[in-house]
């Protein structure tokens, strides 16, 4: 009995719920999600094993990880999976977001995206024309960026075990320089890229069986931004994520509860498209927790922030806009405040619950 109240009161410790159930919001990229990883990982792997020497990793909790090699630089990993449905939807489809997935964790943290490998597992039955589909779609995005596919595994799983296809993938990126480890400054400039909730709109709207079509995912690598990005301006960014799950929100707040400052953010700067937002409002959810899959998220050395943005609207990202700062506060260190279109302000809590489950 004892070792149940110690293990029931460990769990409300870590925000977990006293059920001993996994839920769809434990997947959902938002407060649930981060409650897991430091249940089973962090909790779990004793502390001198969360990196490599001199490298990055559980320490951080980045979109990546990175190994030093001394003389060399950094070689930079990502892992991850992509349990999206539908598979296919406008914009992309599992294959095409997969890749391009993989490819901006490892620019997020300042690497060159050399190799990847990949782990696709389907259920039996599964249409052969449309894994050749999907297969063809991640192979031309890795292509395209010239990222080599070294590797991977397929697997197959009794009809009704799965719903229809998990792809799992192994990002590879190297580095000479310092990787770019989220670490926001007093001062820092919040630029977003491109407009915001794209992805997650347009999923959620096919979920739900609402066609339209101004709605489009925005999956897509960002090669072409964040490589010159980084040969121009790496020293005076202190961060960058590509806000999926959990959207600008979630990365939002795990900065400002990292660094213990404040991040204040203006609704009236921040990029979304009208369709997005009306579609967003219509169906119940803040455009701020939704994903994207073709933008980045940037802090930036306030003094460099307005020359940076002007270099990324140079490279095509013509919406991209400087959405906040950082700043010192005793009172909200650690939070994230909006400052609304109707002149107020609001807290922007990280997202909880089933915000839209297998959204990537």
């Amino acid at each position: 009995m004892k070792t149940l109240w110690v293990t029931l009161l460990s769990r409300l410790a870590y925000r977990l719920p006293l059920s001993d159930k996994i839920t769809l919001a434990h997947g959902g990229g938002g407060i649930e999600t981060e409650a897991m990883i430091e249940w089973l990982f962090r909790r779990l792997v004793p502390k001198e094993f969360w990196k490599t020497k001199d490298g990055y990793g559980l320490d951080v909790l980045d979109d990546a990880a990175a190994i030093k090699i001394d003389g060399l630089g950094y070689i930079v990993i990502s892992a991850d999976s992509f349990t999206v449905s539908p598979p296919f939807f406008p914009g992309g489809d599992i294959g095409h977001l997969a890749a391009s997935g993989t490819i901006n964790d490892v620019l997020m943290m300042g690497a060159r995206p050399i190799a990847a490998l990949d782990t696709i597992v389907v259920e039996e039955g599964f249409p052969i024309s449309d894994l050749e589909r999907i297969v063809k779609s991640m192979v031309n995005v890795f292509v395209e960026n010239n990222v080599a596919v070294i590797g991977g595994d397929f697997k197959v799983m009794p009809k009704g075990t799965l719903d229809k296809i998990v792809i799992s993938t192994i990002g590879i990126g190297i580095t000479k320089a310092e990787p770019i480890v989220d670490r926001v400054r007093p001062g820092d400039k919040i630029i977003v890229t491109g407009p915001i909730a794209e992805h997650g709109v347009t999923i959620l709207a096919l979920r739900m069986g609402v066609k339209s079509n101004e709605l489009k995912s925005d999956s897509r690598p960002l090669t072409d931004l964040m490589i010159p990005l980084i040969d121009h301006y790496r020293s005076v960014i202190h961060a960058a994520r590509d806000p999926t799950r959990g959207g600008i929100a979630m990365a939002l707040n795990d900065w400002a509860r990292e660094s213990n400052l404040l991040i204040v953010i203006d609704e009236q700067s921040i990029p979304i498209r009208e369709p997005v937002k009306a579609y967003a409002e219509m169906l119940g959810v803040d455009p701020l927790t939704l994903a994207c899959e073709g933008v980045a998220l940037l802090a930036v050395e306030g003094s460099a922030a307005e020359e940076v943005l002007d270099f990324i609207h140079s490279l095509g990202y013509k919406q991209a806009a400087i959405i906040g700062e950082v700043r010192r506060s005793e009172r909200f260190k650690g939070k994230v405040v909006l400052k609304t279109s109707a002149g107020g302000l609001r807290i922007v809590d990280p997202p909880s619950g089933e915000i839209v489950p297998r959204i990537c």
